[in-house]
């Protein structure tokens, strides 16, 4: 464990009393966790899109809904839809294979970025989408 002097604000410290006090843990415990929370480790992605994740907490909320879209246009989505048929009725070839990877990688990282997008725009009180709501929405 490392100990920080860290200087918030009063009424963010009685927020930090009143949770504490509510789950009864102490604020230490509290805080950490919020950070735990609020910094997720993003060890196993590639380290630019871990960065660009990880600087999204200081976004603003117009910014994080712009986030929050899809970024794979429909021509895209057909494309990676028309494929990934293909794949399971026969092997595709070398070139639609590592197309295929590129869009999925894209999708990925397109999930990826509206999820953190979601989890802060949640963190900040905002109402997010259920799950149904966006099982259309690539």
């Amino acid at each position: 464990m490392t100990t920080v002097p860290v200087q918030i604000p009063e009424s963010l410290y009685r927020r930090l009393e009143r949770a504490a006090a509510a789950t009864r843990r102490s604020v230490s415990d509290v805080l950490a966790s919020s950070l735990a929370i609020t910094l997720p480790t993003l060890a196993d992605l590639p380290e630019a899109l871990a960065h660009e994740l990880a600087a999204m907490i200081w976004l603003n909320d117009e910014a994080l809904r712009a986030a929050a879209q899809p970024t794979l246009t429909l021509d895209q989505q057909q494309r990676l839809s028309e494929l990934n048929d293909r794949a399971d009725r026969q092997p595709l070839s070398d070139q639609a294979q590592a197309e295929r990877e590129a869009l999925l990688a894209e999708y990925d990282r397109s999930m990826l970025r509206r999820a953190q997008a979601f989890a802060i725009l949640a963190q900040r009180g905002y109402a997010v989408p259920a799950y149904a709501d966006l099982a259309h929405a690539a």
